[in-house]
């Protein structure tokens, strides 16, 4: 990992820390191309059980680094090269979204624009009670990047999407745990501890199982009845045929708790 973007493992889980506190981890090239880096990477890892993202300091992130972009930004670039450049970037977050890991964001502080984007694709969000949201892009002239349009509108409706994108408010924790735009709200103090404990029943979870879950919940979201049966029979099928569901089998027939493997 370079120095924008720290990496560390505990037992399964590995956090991912955007590492610019004194821009409020502001992403730039480097930090976006570790990050598709180390998620690609991880989700091929069978050590790796759980992803957990989050930032430096005091802020989760303040989304795409506008000093600098503003310094320096080549209005002469075509627009095809341009758009090619973002495209490729905004990788991480369907990264983050599908990778067959649970990814959990851990934010305190400002998490704005694609930083929230960020947050917004991972499968849980946990929110220190200093948290604040914005999408920020048309704050700064811009309509939005890093699917957050997409994220935000499946997670709280299209109603509550297009008022936080076309007024740019800012939102804090309790606001946004009301209308489901984040999992749980903790006090700042107690936010690693909290965020850990659930990264920690998860690691010590079904790993293949939690995979296929993850993929039927994400066909869901834009996939018809029918291909969703089709996909719930093959995945429900395939997981009862793993170490991990037979022995969860005996450990509700012996009224113990069950010891996965991840196999």
């Amino acid at each position: 990992m370079s120095k924008v973007l720290l990496e560390s493992a505990d037992n399964g889980v590995v956090t991912i820390t955007m590492n610019r506190p004194e821009a409020l981890n502001a992403l730039n090239r480097d930090m976006l191309d570790d990050m598709s880096a180390a998620v690609t990477r991880l989700a091929a890892d069978p050590t790796a059980r759980v992803i957990v993202l989050t930032g430096a300091g005091r802020g989760f992130c303040a989304g795409g680094d506008v000093k600098n972009m503003n310094a320096t930004s080549d209005d002469a670039l075509p627009l095809s090269e341009r758009t090619r450049t973002l495209r490729q970037r905004m990788e991480v977050s369907r990264l983050l979204h599908e990778t067959p890991k649970p990814t959990i964001a851990m934010m305190r502080g400002p998490a704005a624009g694609a930083g929230m984007s960020l947050a917004l694709a991972c499968d849980l969000r946990i929110a220190s009670d200093t948290t604040k949201f914005t999408t920020a892009f048309a704050r700064v002239g811009l309509s939005g990047d890093f699917g957050g349009s997409y994220f935000l509108t499946q997670l709280v409706g299209t109603a509550k999407a297009r008022e936080m994108y076309l007024l740019s408010d800012i939102v804090g924790a309790a606001e946004a745990l009301s209308f489901n735009l984040v999992t749980r709200v903790v006090p700042d103090t107690a936010l690693e501890a909290e965020t850990h404990a659930i990264a920690r029943r998860l690691a010590d979870g079904p790993a293949i199982t939690l995979g296929y879950i993850k993929k039927n919940l994400n066909a869901a979201e834009s996939g018809s009845l029918s291909e969703l049966f089709d996909m719930e029979a093959t995945h429900h099928s395939a997981t009862s045929l793993t170490e991990d569901h037979k022995e969860a089998a005996r450990a509700f027939v012996e009224k113990r708790p069950p010891v996965y493997k991840g196999r």
